[in-house]
């Protein structure tokens, strides 16, 4: 069976694989497609599909993935197949990348409050040319002797609801969904499992999203159990919405989830990509 994985990141943004690097690891274990989703930021892609063109079997799609707040909850949207060369689209991102700045400089002040003194300029200096994300945060407060490992850091500091956490600021799902539709991308909402609703939160996410122009969910990911793969292939039925899947992989920032396999069971087949062209056409 052909494989893909369409959720992925580079040190571009907070993986620790180059995005060559990437996809010479998704050629060595024989994907079939991968496409590079760095956190807000299109900086790796040209890398990425340079390094590609040297492999006629392996498909690399320009995607992103964009960090957005809904009633006060992370939701993210990934596009696959975004024109990211356009100065138009260019120039509409920077918006998500000032959002996600103001609210690193929020962060700091409130770790440097608590007693753990961190600078936007630290973690600028330590991560030249990426976008800088909790992962980030994480790495930097166990460097410094703050916390004994990142995971600590996200529990008590800077995971969703900690004393330390600063959600993004105006940026919607919606306004995501737009942009990506406008850099003639497919906007996909990313392992909805993960943000804990219920099943009517769920649905009316799911419902307004779709509303808002939302063509695909994940409803195969990296960490999913068969049940979530179940709920999630039956909510992209009921609103008929296409299927996509991936596993998330950081390299070395999430080292229990590997490239192709997830945590080890998740197998998104070349079909799903398959459909997600005949759509675009």
């Amino acid at each position: 069976m052909k494989k893909v994985d369409l959720h992925t990141h580079s040190a571009a943004s907070d993986g620790t694989y180059s995005p060559s690097e990437l996809i010479r690891y998704a050629h060595e274990i024989g994907l079939s497609a991968i496409a590079l989703t760095d956190h807000d930021t299109i900086s790796g892609l040209s890398e990425a599909i340079e390094e590609g063109d040297k492999y006629p079997d392996l498909e690399v799609i320009p995607g992103i993935e964009y960090s957005t707040v809904r009633n006060g909850k992370d939701v993210h949207v990934v596009g696959l197949y975004i024109n990211y060369k356009d100065d138009d689209f260019k120039r509409s991102l920077q918006s998500f990348i000032d959002s996600r700045e103001e609210r690193n400089r929020k962060m700091c002040k409130k770790l440097t409050d608590a007693g753990m003194p961190i600078t936007y300029e630290e973690l600028v200096e330590n991560n030249p040319g990426a976008v800088i994300t909790r992962a980030h945060f994480g790495r930097l407060l166990l460097a410094k002797g703050y916390t004994t490992s990142i995971k600590e850091a996200f529990d008590r500091f800077i995971g969703d609801h900690c004393p330390c956490y600063v959600p993004r600021e105006k940026i919607t799902p919606e306004m995501a969904i737009e942009q990506i539709i406008s850099g003639g991308g497919i906007p996909i909402l990313a392992h909805p499992v993960l943000y804990g609703l219920g099943r009517d939160a769920m649905d009316e996410l799911v419902h307004s999203m779709k509303d808002a122009g939302l063509v695909g969910i994940e409803a195969i990911y990296g960490t999913y159990t068969a049940q979530d793969e179940r709920d999630m292939k039956s909510i992209a039925a009921k609103y008929n919405l296409l299927i996509s899947g991936g596993s998330d992989f950081h390299g070395g920032n999430k080292p229990h989830i590997d490239l192709g396999c997830g945590t080890g069971r998740m197998v998104v087949p070349y079909e799903v990509v398959e459909k997600i062209k005949e759509y675009r056409k």
